[in-house]
């Protein structure tokens, strides 16, 4: 039987792409081998939480999702993963005390 689970609520490909080709993204979470990724054991850690990389491709799954291919620099490994286990590594912290312009 399929792990597979479906939210047919959910549908991404509606609009566009949330991140776009060589955006540098940060692994919100840790991603292990499930099986699809040749090479390695099931289980084997693929990216570690906080570990930076660049979309070097934009697919789809289940007529559903984007899956963003992100190359990982310290790894090596190229990953196919959904919006939800990734997140802008380019993120700015807001300034409260900028200071104004003087009037003339």
């Amino acid at each position: 039987m399929s792990s597979i689970v479906r939210r047919i609520d959910i549908v991404e490909l509606s609009d566009p792409p949330v991140f776009s080709f060589g955006q540098k993204l940060r692994a919100n979470r840790t991603i292990r081998n499930d099986g699809t990724y040749p090479g390695k054991e099931i289980g084997d850690v693929l990216v570690k939480k906080g570990e930076v990389g660049y979309v070097v491709s934009i697919g789809t799954f289940l007529q559903q999702f984007y899956i963003y291919g992100v190359e990982f620099l310290d790894s090596g490994h190229r990953v196919g993963m959904k919006r939800k286990e990734l997140e802008p590594a380019d993120t700015y912290e807001e300034i409260d005390d900028l200071p104004l312009p003087e009037e003339s």
